[in-house]
């Protein structure tokens, strides 16, 4: 699985953005929300990404913060709701807007999102409630400190990348503390790369 991006824009359409990572160009989907946000092509960026894998083809999808990302997982999940959906709720709303929504059960709210008629509103919000009660304090776990959940995402990037986890442990070892996931796994990259 792609974690995440780290690159230069490239550029930007409508719908996607064009991140080139090492001289590899890749084209990441995302809401318009983020793409009005993307630094200017030739700046750097990070992505969190979504890859998804289908018989015809694969598609990434990305995201310029943690908690839209799991907002988006937690929309396709919902039967009748794909990434392209998705995209269009988090185009539509802020993912903490979206998440209030859901929990106050607005079912008119949900189905101004393009592509959303009545019955896929009533369906999100039955599916996803009970997950957003807390508004987006609920896509996380609630009991596990900040820092611990930095350092799990930062340790899961590594594997995922390839890395074994004694690599990982050791690269995040002396790590700032309150370090961010990103700021933990680029200092980890750092110490990997030198």
């Amino acid at each position: 699985m792609i974690a995440f991006l780290d690159g230069i824009v490239a550029g930007k359409t409508l719908a996607s953005a064009f991140v080139n990572v090492g001289g590899v160009g890749f084209e990441v989907g995302m809401s318009s929300t983020s793409l009005s946000k993307l630094p200017e092509s030739g700046q750097r960026v990070t992505v969190y990404t979504y890859l998804q894998v289908r018989d015809d083809g694969m598609s990434l999808f990305g995201f310029l913060s943690l908690e839209e990302k799991a907002l988006f997982e937690k929309l396709i999940t919902v039967s009748g709701v794909g990434p392209k959906v998705a995209l269009a709720a988090l185009s539509s709303y802020t993912p903490a807007q979206l998440a209030d929504l859901i929990s106050a059960q607005d079912v008119t709210a949900v189905q101004r999102i393009p592509g959303i008629g009545k019955k896929t509103a009533s369906r999100i919000i039955l599916e996803l409630k009970g997950s957003l009660d807390q508004g987006l304090g609920g896509l996380f776990a609630q009991d596990e400190p900040a820092q611990s959940k930095a350092l799990d995402g930062a340790t899961e990037a590594l594997l995922s990348m390839g890395f074994t986890s004694a690599e990982a442990e050791l690269a995040l070892k002396g790590a700032p503390d309150g370090a961010s996931e990103s700021a933990l796994l680029q200092y980890a990259l750092k110490k990997l790369g030198s």
